[in-house]
């Protein structure tokens, strides 16, 4: 295939989670293909390069990635080198990233070409519901991606090695389930397995009572909310939640 379909997966390390007050201080990623035999797989070697962001990086944020402002004081400006990473040659389909709603922030549809968008931590949660947490690295360690290359995934919190371990839970989600699949639950709210907080942690939703249900359908966290009127609606007879969902969606 000359000209295979791509999905490119990225990962910003930033100064922190709001821009404009916040900044891109280093992108990477990976590309995930269609191939001939119509799987996808790992495409090329990817890459990443530091970003200047425009302001300090704050000591809790090098915390996490260790870039220095030393580092990033004569890297390009994010409007700058963002469009060649995120409207690649040959034309990708859509772009991905774990928790992907954050990467979004940082990438104006200018910048994408109005692409759309994958979240690989939205699809794991109906893919993959058994998994004990549903983090890049817990589903690398949990799931054992094949062909994984463990020294080329770390350090952690890094763009390009954060992209990299990604792009093989997009891959396996992809030879799961369609594109558009995973872009219309890319749209939605997390469908999550389990309560994750409170005295009910753990549970599956459909063990609670309907006075806790309903105060969870009633949250403040979009996704619990989503999660809590899904069963409501799955006990009404208007869907269902979890592995019979996904079941019922490649049916």
């Amino acid at each position: 295939m000359a000209n295979p379909s791509i999905i490119r997966v990225i990962d910003l390390e930033t100064t922190g989670q709001s821009p404009p007050a916040h900044g891109v201080c280093e992108v990477g990623w990976q590309d995930v293909a269609l191939g001939d035999d119509g799987r996808w797989a790992l495409m090329g070697e990817g890459g990443s390069f530091l970003v200047n962001p425009g302001c300090p990086i704050p000591p809790i944020t090098q915390a996490i990635h260790h870039i220095l402002d030393e580092e990033v004081a004569d890297a390009p400006m994010w409007q700058d080198c963002a469009r060649p990473v995120l409207d690649p040659y040959p034309r990708r389909l859509a772009l991905a990233a774990h928790r992907a709603d954050f990467e979004a922030k940082f990438c104006s549809p200018a910048m994408t070409r109005g692409a759309d968008w994958i979240c690989t931590w939205k699809c794991a949660l109906r893919l993959w519901p058994d998994c004990p947490s549903f983090s890049n690295q817990v589903l690398r360690y949990w799931r054992r991606p094949e062909g994984i290359e463990h020294q080329r995934g770390l350090p952690a919190h890094r763009a390009f090695p954060d992209a990299y371990v990604t792009a093989f839970h997009l891959r396996d989600m992809l030879n799961e389930a369609s594109v558009a699949q995973l872009i219309e639950w890319s749209r939605l709210p997390g469908l999550l397995p389990r309560v994750r907080n409170g005295p009910d942690r753990g549970k599956d939703w459909r063990e609670l009572e309907e006075e806790t249900l309903a105060m969870f359908a009633a949250d403040r966290d979009p996704d619990v909310r989503y999660t809590a009127l899904s069963e409501q609606a799955r006990r009404r007879g208007g869907g269902e939640i979890g592995r019979q969902s996904l079941q019922g969606a490649l049916l």
